[in-house]
């Protein structure tokens, strides 16, 4: 008999990505998000619900298995809101399902718990992560994953996965902001863009997630790093994406100690400005562009059996490629 899947956030970019990859795994699923138009489009049963409000337990009833994908990710915002919906909701669903007798709990988490104005390379899951944390955002999110891995049980395995950067054709948050660049034809690069970045193929993310389910009993209680395995400097993956975009795009070199303090200049106003609107840019993007990261594959190689298998090429030519109009 096939597993039943519920899925969190599922008219996110990974969501949907998910929601199809578990289909063709011989998964059932239901799938719960925000976006009704969206949800009614993935062909399973979809619930628009509000993890922080709403009743969770139906969501849960009669599933074996939570991929829980739905978060506030975004590099600005207020710290209650990051509380409520990365760390109370988070904590709402978890109790549902152990309540539910569910057998699993796949958790997406953030690598940016690592990120400080630093190169970092190689970090494996055993790394010290930063002190302080980059933003709420992260704050949030490491403490929703601790939360996760604790519930861990022999009857309830709990996962917390922790993908770099990735990258798809319903992507709302990387390929929109780098596209407005090129709209602009402009385009502000900290320092001399070496910094290594390792975005992550969606179509490897969402093979991650469905091994974690898989080997449950070896992963139970585990954080573990999922990237592309294929660092690129930032200078040379913009590079790739603009030309695949057919655009020409011209960089502006700023230093990395000005970009992080005009950055902070900006979010300093922002705060003060009615509905603490984002500003055009923050010491959070300044860093993720600045200073490099990359991420030891060891544990999930071991536990999951998973390594990636799509290059930075084969990636952004799917994202764009497979891209709908209204992600434009």
């Amino acid at each position: 008999m096939s597993r039943h899947a519920l899925v969190t956030g599922a008219t996110g970019g990974l969501g949907r990505a998910l929601v199809g990859a578990l289909i063709d795994d011989g998964y059932r699923v239901t799938a719960t998000g925000r976006d009704a138009r969206i949800g009614a489009t993935l062909g399973v049963p979809f619930a628009a619900a509000d993890l922080v409000t709403d009743p969770v337990e139906p969501l849960t009833d009669g599933v074996d298995v939570v991929f829980h994908l739905a978060a506030l990710s975004s590099p600005w915002g207020r710290r209650d809101m990051f509380q409520r919906i990365n760390v109370a909701a988070t904590d709402r669903l978890l109790r549902a399902a152990q309540a539910a007798e569910c057998q699993a709990f796949i958790h997406a988490s953030t690598p940016s718990i690592y990120a400080e104005r630093r190169n970092r390379i190689g970090l494996s899951e055993d790394s010290p992560v930063a002190n302080p944390f980059a933003n709420d955002y992260v704050a949030t999110k490491y403490a929703a994953e601790q939360i996760v891995l604790a519930a861990n049980a022999p009857d309830f395995r709990t996962v917390a996965l922790r993908p770099r950067a990735i990258v798809g054709p319903h992507d709302t948050v990387l390929l929109p902001r780098l596209m407005r660049a090129a709209a602009r034809g402009r385009f502000p690069l900290p320092g001399d863009g070496q910094a290594l970045i390792e975005p992550t193929d969606v179509r490897d993310a969402t093979a991650a997630f469905i091994a974690a389910d898989r080997h449950r009993e070896d992963a139970g209680g585990q954080a573990i790093n999922i990237s592309g395995g294929d660092p690129r400097p930032v200078r040379e993956l913009l590079d790739l994406l603009f030309a695949r975009m057919g655009a020409v795009v011209r960089y502006k070199a700023v230093p990395i100690p000005l970009a992080l303090a005009v950055a902070g200049a900006m979010e300093h106003v922002a705060a003060l400005l009615p509905g603490r609107p984002e500003p055009p840019a923050t010491r959070y993007t300044i860093m993720t562009l600045a200073y490099s990261q990359t991420l030891c594959l060891d544990r999930a190689k071991a536990l999951l059996g998973w390594t990636p298998r799509h290059r930075v090429e084969a990636m952004v030519d799917h994202a764009l490629q497979a891209r709908e109009p209204d992600n434009a």
